[in-house]
């Protein structure tokens, strides 16, 4: 298979963070919005994953409408995990963030034992791109979860969130392009944190004004972002930007990112 994932660009970052908001709204609407609750909703787009992810898993390549398709969906199906764990069955979100950053460390520990790589620039066999996909559901379960804690239970507020997760992200992508930091660590790190960055967007939009939100509802902002969405896959689909380069160089820049002591370099 060729790589089915995309080339990392400002433009899988924009994706990235408006689907999560996608993930923090759309689930709020089904839940509340269409009286689906908690438990139906969770069943609704646990069966909708499923279905992209057979198409995703008998792809060869990377396909930008079914790639984002499954994105947006794992951010959805993320949120609930831990929205079910908390609401139905009560567990703290202090306890539901240590046992999903445990659950992700246990992922990349495997699937860096079985694969020698946790680069995405490899995600070229199907059992790569298992785990790949475990990580990104994890990933979503933990940022919703974080988030959470800092804005709701520690009281930050949506907009004060969302600025410390921008401002740490920042500091990450200072620390890998001036400082070295492991390019592979640096791409896992910043990608958790767009979860509750992008959540913390969605809710301060989304939310009534006197909860601390600009009152736009979670039906437009979910709309207003889902067209955002749909217009840069489109694009990416048309260019072609996105696209991870094959033949010999790509091969070697498989290498390269394959060895963190070389990534690192």
């Amino acid at each position: 298979m060729l790589s089915k994932v995309p080339e990392v660009t400002l433009y899988f970052w924009i994706i990235k963070i408006l689907a999560t908001t996608i993930g923090e709204t759309a689930a709020d609407y089904l839940n509340d919005k269409l009286g689906l609750g908690l438990s139906g909703t969770t069943y609704v787009m646990g069966a909708a994953l499923i279905f992209v992810l057979v198409f995703q898993f008998q792809a060869r390549r990377y396909i930008p409408p079914i790639y984002w398709l499954v994105v947006v969906f794992l951010s959805v199906v993320g949120t609930l995990v831990t929205d079910n764990l908390v609401e139905n069955y009560g567990v703290a979100l202090r306890t539901t963030t240590i046992l999903f950053s445990i659950a992700l460390a246990a992922t990349f520990a495997i699937w860096y034992a079985n694969e020698r790589t946790l680069s995405i620039h490899s995600i070229y066999t199907t059992k790569r791109e298992a785990f790949y996909w475990l990580a990104i559901l994890f990933t979503f379960a933990l940022g919703t979860a974080a988030g959470d804690l800092i804005a709701e239970s520690l009281n930050v507020g949506y907009w004060k969130s969302a600025l410390l997760f921008a401002g740490s992200i920042g500091l990450i992508t200072f620390a890998w392009r001036y400082l070295r930091l492991n390019p592979i660590l640096a791409f896992w790190m910043a990608y958790i944190l767009t979860r509750p960055l992008g959540a913390s967007i969605g809710d301060y939009l989304s939310q009534l004004k006197a909860d601390g939100g600009l009152g736009l509802g979670t039906t437009t902002t979910s709309l207003i972002f889902l067209a955002a969405i749909l217009a840069v896959v489109i694009y990416l689909s048309v260019t072609k930007k996105d696209q991870i380069p094959t033949g010999p160089s790509a091969a070697a820049r498989v290498d390269l990112s394959a060895s963190p002591s070389a990534a690192s370099r």
